[in-house]
């Protein structure tokens, strides 16, 4: 019985990490949803740009797998080059492929976002190999910091990075979205569209700042997934994106709250199902999830029943 406390005490550490992670995706899906009412499906390979960029920049400015400069720096300039070129990267997808089918059928954006993401992870593929790209992480960290014990359990550095990263972007989008300009223009956009360009609100400028948005997160997911697993592939974004997408109808799509709730809930329940199943069955219990919300509570946890346009 002590060995099963002990498991779920690890696991949970494990859970509210990759939750976080899942938090910073499901809300890329969820603001662009709330504000087009469209599943970007490029989303995940946002995430796995963010991911190899963040090895380009550790390969730069380093010398025989040494870094040049200090850990610290380097790995926040990791962490913003990979939001600023999925960010970037965000815009030239929304203004490319997007905008000019904003008004044809829902099907066609659907299309078009599937085609976006085969189409860059293709790109990627060719460019740099189906080989697995890996971070020398062990040498950013000092050996003496790179684990810490709590009674049982074993806590790592980069976990413990990694959660409060997430949780910082979490507030810093909450505090956006709730208290100032820019995020009530964003709820009253999402809120009704037509309403919002009435009342003088620049929609099309709001759109271009929640595909930003949405896109810099999905890379510092990617980041810091990359950063946590110490390894990065062409092949990452897709089941990143299926997850991410599965906690944001979890916490309910269209809703911030919902997704950061859903994101750690997935994560919780795929960490604590590897304590009692064997761990190729996380995968399972995720989809079993995602189909006992869209049955049971298609809304998601936290989202409101969409009424029809009449």
């Amino acid at each position: 019985m002590e060995d099963i406390f002990g498991q779920l005490s690890q696991q949970a550490i494990n859970g509210i990490t990759i939750g976080g992670v899942y938090a910073l995706i499901a809300i890329g899906y969820t603001m662009v949803y709330g504000v087009l009412s469209m599943l970007n499906f490029a989303h995940g390979e946002l995430y796995m740009m963010g991911g190899f960029t963040g090895w380009w920049v550790l390969q730069f400015f380093s010398s025989k797998h040494q870094p040049v400069m200090n850990a610290a720096i380097l790995i926040s300039l990791m962490i913003l080059a990979a939001m600023a070129v999925s960010a970037i990267l965000g815009l030239v997808i929304e203004r490319v492929a997007y905008r000019p089918l904003r008004k044809a059928p829902r099907m066609n954006l659907l299309l078009s976002s599937l085609g976006v993401s085969i189409f860059i992870q293709n790109f990627i593929l060719y460019t740099q190999g189906a080989k697995v790209k890996v971070f020398q992480v062990s040498n950013l960290i000092p050996e003496g910091l790179r684990t810490f014990h709590v009674g049982d359990t074993v806590i790592s550095f980069m976990r413990i990075f990694v959660i409060g990263v997430c949780f910082v972007l979490m507030l810093l989008l909450t505090f956006v979205i709730k208290k100032t300009n820019i995020g009530k223009s964003i709820r009253a956009t999402a809120q009704d569209i037509e309403a919002a360009a009435f009342m003088g609100i620049d929609t099309d400028r709001i759109i271009v700042i929640v595909f930003l948005i949405g896109s810099a997160l999905g890379g510092a997911a990617g980041i810091l997934v990359s950063l946590l697993f110490t390894q990065v592939d062409y092949y990452v974004g897709f089941q990143a994106g299926l997850k991410g997408f599965t906690a944001a109808v979890l916490g309910g799509i269209g809703s911030i709250p919902g997704a950061m709730a859903g994101g750690l809930l997935l994560g919780l329940c795929e960490a604590m199902a590897v304590t009692f199943f064997p761990s190729a069955y996380k995968d399972v219990v995720a989809f079993i999830i995602l189909i006992a919300v869209l049955i049971f509570r298609p809304q998601g946890l936290m989202g409101e029943k969409i009424r029809e346009k009449v």
